[in-house]
């Protein structure tokens, strides 16, 4: 029997997948194991915890693993995979490829067909592949200059609107959000908007992205308002990478598929994505189900197994 893992790392946790020739044996969750975000002690903790529990999961030893994938954010990068691949291969003696996670989100929703992948988690980005193979990107450029929509810019944009919306009010605060506003002080620790101004001005910055839940939760106008914001920059993300790789002639279908916590945790900006994609390109035809980019890595890593 031969054994595959397929590891996907973001800035918030690590999914990790293994499966034989069938089907998947076990899944489970660990901390995040973005390098870039969380440096390498933190990535090692979450990558090798997870390979051990998946594998005691399924009741086999990482030695028995025959090829694994790893897609994560900020992975892709040379100096970055060969880190990935030493903390990896520490446990797994196997080849370890590593990739971005957009790839492997790419490899989970269309295989090895045409299409367009938005994800949004952590960060954000789109990326494409046609049918004759050719690849682009838009997006992903940091949480300081860009990643619209994504759970760090929706956390930033709503302190941003909260601050600004509390200008035009004596009180502060207006009563239909008074909610959102408790939720933002609770995930920060904070107690009054100043506190939640300097805490979002601090340096280094603060975590913007852990705001999102109570977003997210939260059915006042500022948190409607930038979750329809969110959808609609995402959306036109995916539609540069439209433009890139389908002409006119080949749009009649063109493969949209998402992925990440925002899509998955908010119906709000799903709607909104799928509502300005189709007012942009008429032609893109999305999925509605929210992909699970951790079976595109084992799918990358069952398939390369079986081509060497």
């Amino acid at each position: 029997m031969h054994y595959y893992l397929g590891i996907d790392g973001g800035g918030t946790k690590t999914t990790c997948a293994l499966g034989d020739d069938t089907g998947t044996l076990a899944t489970v969750v660990t901390g995040p194991s973005n390098i870039v975000r969380v440096g390498e002690s933190r990535t090692r903790e979450s990558l090798q915890q997870g390979i051990r529990q998946v594998c005691a999961a399924a009741g086999i030893t990482p030695a028995q693993i025959v090829r694994t994938c790893v897609g994560g954010s900020g992975a892709g990068r040379q100096e970055c995979a060969a880190i990935v691949q030493g903390i990896v291969g520490e446990l797994v003696s196997s080849f370890v490829e590593v990739v971005g996670d957009m790839e492997i989100a790419l490899d989970a929703a269309f295989d090895r067909g045409p299409g367009v992948i938005v994800i949004a988690g952590t960060g954000s980005i789109a990326y494409g592949r046609n049918l004759s193979g050719a690849t682009a990107r838009a997006g992903g450029w940091g949480f300081a200059i860009g990643d619209e929509g994504s759970a760090h810019w929706i956390g930033r944009t709503t302190v941003n609107a909260v601050l600004r919306a509390s200008d035009a009010h004596e009180s502060g605060e207006t009563a239909e959000d008074e909610g959102l506003i408790a939720a933002l002080y609770k995930s920060w620790g904070v107690r009054s908007l100043l506190d939640l101004a300097r805490v979002a001005n601090s340096i280094p910055p603060p975590d913007f992205a852990a705001l999102f839940p109570a977003v997210a939760s939260s059915p006042g106008p500022v948190a409607g308002e930038v979750l329809t914001r969110a959808g609609s920059e995402l959306a036109k993300t995916a539609l540069v990478v439209i433009r890139r790789l389908f002409t006119p002639s080949e749009t009649e279908m063109v493969p949209v598929a998402t992925t990440g916590s925002v899509f998955r945790h908010a119906p709000l900006v799903r709607q909104s994505f799928y509502n300005e994609l189709h007012r942009l390109e008429p032609h893109a035809d999305v999925n509605q189900e929210v992909v699970e980019p951790v079976e595109g890595a084992l799918r990358r890593a069952r398939r390369a197994a079986k081509s060497e």
